[in-house]
């Protein structure tokens, strides 16, 4: 089984008008954990060692992405209300009403087939990539080569998403010298990664192929499939204003996208919710600092399967506010 072989070649044809500036040398591919990574893809999964070379001896490392890996916006040393306002602004709420106006019947139809409310569709996509405007400026390939084999940490992980990647490209027939994506190697509207591609991408139209850059339907369904797979709980709420009786917070570790507490338990410490739910409903108290001063709120299931989509507390408040403010656009006053 191999790539594509004339896409394949025609893509190394072209690669130096369609790859990002060469900021340094070629990946050595006698480097024994890039030698090593050859064997074990083309052992596993059946790819010609060939062709695995030929991808890996386009890509380019890029050492700006090392850099961006060190300071992502989500674990920014800043305060809630400073990064939700970089999420809510005019742009992505008028352009969520937009899209959601323009892709009323396929959020309709996914928002039903997989019990997953449709303003928390909209609203990943506009915190992802503004509803598709914004896709990536990397290629995928060279993203995903500088992470496996130049970044320590988390080496093992994109070892594991450049694999998924070239299989990806197989069983799509995806030019894998061509495509581009986030610093992380996240692509199309909805910022898969390889693995979740293969796991989660939708075929809604039943055309044959799950064309995450180009296809709402597929695009819609996938992003909802993604969370149904992770868990939602239609009807069921996602955060909860919350006030602090004195030290209440005194030990929370607020941090942590964990359902490590229940209501009643919150309660019992002062936690006091802006909701009427069983005692028993699990929660996690989250800070949620405001330009007066600290605050809180606490989520719950569907908090945490949004964090499966991103594991930052402050990225899935983003994705609810945002969800919820551009709902109250369209089920109100509707588009303007």
């Amino acid at each position: 089984m191999n790539l594509p072989r004339l896409a394949l070649l025609a893509a190394l044809a072209c690669t130096p008008a369609l790859a990002q500036p060469v900021t340094a040398a070629a990946f050595d591919l006698k480097r024994p954990e890039i030698a090593a990574f050859v064997n074990e893809v083309a052992s596993r999964d059946g790819l010609s060692k060939k062709d695995v070379r030929a991808v890996l001896k386009a890509a380019q490392p890029q050492p700006k992405i090392l850099e961006l890996m060190s300071r992502p916006i989500e674990k920014a040393p800043v305060p809630w209300w400073q990064y939700r306002d970089h999420f809510l602004t005019s742009e992505r709420i008028d352009g969520g009403v937009q899209f959601w106006n323009e892709h009323r019947e396929a959020l309709e139809r996914s928002s039903a087939q997989y019990e997953v409310a449709p303003e928390y569709i909209v609203a990943i996509l506009g915190v992802e990539t503004k509803y598709g405007h914004v896709l990536g400026k990397y290629r995928v390939l060279d993203s995903l080569a500088t992470l496996a084999f130049d970044y320590p940490p988390r080496q093992a992980f994109f070892r594991s998403e450049l694999e998924q990647f070239l299989i990806l490209a197989h069983e799509n027939k995806l030019d894998p010298l061509t495509l581009v994506g986030s610093y992380a190697g996240a692509m199309g509207a909805p910022q898969f990664m390889p693995s979740s591609y293969r796991r989660y991408a939708v075929d809604a139209n039943t055309d044959t192929q799950r064309d995450l850059w180009g296809d709402w339907d597929d695009i819609i369904a996938s992003v909802a499939n993604y969370l149904h797979e992770h868990g939602w709980a239609a009807g069921e709420p996602v955060l909860s204003e919350a006030t602090l009786a004195g030290e209440a917070a005194d030990g929370t570790d607020t941090q942590r996208v964990e359902l490590n507490e229940t209501v009643a338990g919150l309660a019992a410490r002062g936690v006091r919710l802006d909701l009427q739910l069983p005692p028993e409903t699990a929660a996690v108290l989250i800070t949620a600092e405001q330009r007066d001063g600290p605050a809180y709120r606490v989520g719950f299931h569907n908090f945490y399967v949004i964090t499966r989509y991103n594991a930052s507390a402050r990225y899935a408040m983003a994705v609810n506010d945002l969800a919820q403010t551009i709902a109250q656009r369209v089920q109100g006053a509707g588009a303007p």
